[in-house]
């Protein structure tokens, strides 16, 4: 049997670990492996001297790191890893990223061909599913994503054009920091220098993606997450139509009556009632919002902008009639 054959576990663990994040420090891996920052000195030594190529730098900062090579090793990927990825490979399947279909069905066919058999039928069982994509929502280049994403992993300045609400053309040069899916969009969350603040694009209104080989130190995200802020930002949005809906409900009632994330702020004012505020591009939205409210069947009252109010009693008639 080959000495690569022949590793132990640990050391897989370790090849798995290297593999799923760009960096490691040694008390990270010590503490995922259950094992002194030596035994890891040495298990790295190991791989290297099985021809891995893992890097190495000393002082506060250093860490571990898998470069790339004729020696890398097949990927490993655990129970929930596989899993993960045969779901993002039956989207793409299903027609989430424009020109990727065919070949994401390849991948997940291939998957399922190298896994270990007892992985397998749990991905052929998501391999058999079908996922619905809302018909109508922009697609974006697959090729556009992939580089997006290598400037978010490797702290690389990203150049591009960008389309804004009302199309108007404008070039941006951000600091990228994660790509995000919310209700069937992708959206780069960045920082922008230029504005001295982060800012939300939808990667379907980006073009002529440039990365610029410069890099920056990251900065603390302003939330716990990256979809933690995308939420916030957009229920503090201000658009062009807007309604306030102060209903005698408790908040949870309310947030648990609609699907999805509600875009806009629902703030609780008494335990049994809130006020909802909505802004949006679309008054149709807000419409579908406020005959939900109403379907609640407790009392509320409506505060709409005025030209909302219009179209809200005119759809108003048509129910009656």
């Amino acid at each position: 049997m080959s000495a690569r054959k022949d590793l132990p576990g640990r050391l897989l663990r370790l090849l798995a670990l290297l593999q799923s994040r760009r960096e490691w420090s040694g008390a990270e891996l010590a503490e995922r492996l259950g094992v002194t920052d030596r035994t890891v000195r040495r298990d790295v030594d190991r791989l290297r001297a099985l021809d891995y190529p893992v890097t190495g730098t000393t002082g506060t900062a250093g860490g571990y790191r898998l470069a790339s090579g004729k020696n890398v090793p097949p990927l490993l990927l655990d129970e929930d890893e596989a899993v993960a990825v045969a779901i993002g490979l039956a989207g793409a399947a299903a027609g989430g990223v424009a020109g990727i279909e065919e070949s994401s069905m390849s991948a997940l066919a291939k998957l399922e061909q190298v896994l270990p058999a007892r992985l397998r039928p749990r991905v052929a069982a998501v391999s058999a599913t079908e996922v619905m994509v809302r018909d109508g929502l922009p697609q974006v280049d697959p090729g556009l994503l992939a580089v997006l994403a290598a400037c978010c992993r490797d702290l690389e300045i990203v150049a591009f054009g960008y389309s804004t609400r009302r199309r108007e053309p404008s070039r941006r040069r951000v600091e990228p920091h994660r790509l995000v899916t919310l209700r069937g969009r992708w959206y780069l969350l960045a920082y922008d220098p230029d504005r001295a603040d982060w800012r939300t694009f939808r990667v379907d209104r980006i073009s002529d993606v440039a990365p610029t080989r410069h890099h920056f130190e990251a900065r603390e995200l302003p939330a716990a997450d990256a979809a933690s802020y995308l939420a916030e930002s957009f229920a503090t949005a201000s658009y062009r139509h807007s309604v306030r809906i102060s209903v005698e409900l408790p908040a949870s009632v309310v947030r648990s009556a609609f699907f999805g994330l509600i875009p806009g702020q629902l703030t609780p004012t008494t335990e049994d009632a809130c006020v909802l505020r909505i802004s949006a591009d679309s008054p149709s939205l807000l419409i579908q919002y406020v005959a939900g409210v109403a379907a609640l069947g407790a009392p509320y009252t409506l505060e709409p902008s005025a030209d909302l109010a219009d179209l809200i009693k005119t759809v108003g008639r048509q129910l009656q009639n």
